[in-house]
């Protein structure tokens, strides 16, 4: 029997678990189904994470780091403050588009029936993403390209936006997908 080196199975575990959620109309996510995916007892589930809870944490926490990591690049790479919100919006849709498992965890769809925690922590994770568009939109405004007192306002919008695209990819089963037409939505919010 070969063996898996520290880690590995917890990532195979999180990677299991994100493609189950794929199917948002099979089966119901239990560590029981989890399990027998990862072709494992339950208890060695359990000897990776205290509990489910903690396995969608996981979870989250690969979708922060990957979302704020992102993010990070864009503001680091453009000076345009527009540049930089436009840069952002296309980031989040097609990391949804990608992954559409977690698209379930950032909508909280794949969250109902946990702990309550873990959608306090997306809420944040939402918040997080306001304050990134208000970052970038202030300093759009600040270049010229609209009114200060807009900045806050914008980001709310473009926030929803990017939130309602990912219920809409997620509740039509992953068939409309995140990124189309999002070109020219994005011009169309941003002018």
């Amino acid at each position: 029997m070969a063996s898996t080196k520290p880690g590995e199975r917890k990532l195979q575990i999180l990677q299991t678990l994100a493609a189950m959620l794929e199917h948002p109309k099979g089966e119901k996510v239990t560590t029981a189904a989890l399990a027998a995916k990862v072709a494992v007892s339950e208890a060695a589930l359990y000897r990776h994470f205290a509990s489910k809870a903690q396995m969608f944490e996981g979870l989250i926490e690969f979708i922060e780091s990957s979302i704020f990591g992102l993010i990070n690049q864009i503001n680091e790479s453009q000076e345009d403050g527009m540049v930089q919100a436009q840069s952002i919006i296309m980031m989040l849709l097609n990391f949804a588009e990608r992954n559409p498992g977690m698209t379930r965890v950032l909508i909280g769809d794949a969250l109902v029936n946990e702990d309550e925690r873990l959608q306090l922590r997306m809420n944040q994770l939402a918040e997080r993403m306001e304050m990134a568009f208000r970052q970038s939109l202030r300093l759009a405004a600040s270049q010229g390209h609209f009114a200060e007192e807009e900045a806050q306002a914008r980001a709310s919008l473009l926030c929803s936006f990017v939130m309602g695209r990912w219920l809409r990819f997620a509740k039509t089963g992953f068939k409309l997908l995140p990124t189309e037409q999002a070109a020219m939505h994005t011009a169309l919010l941003l002018r």
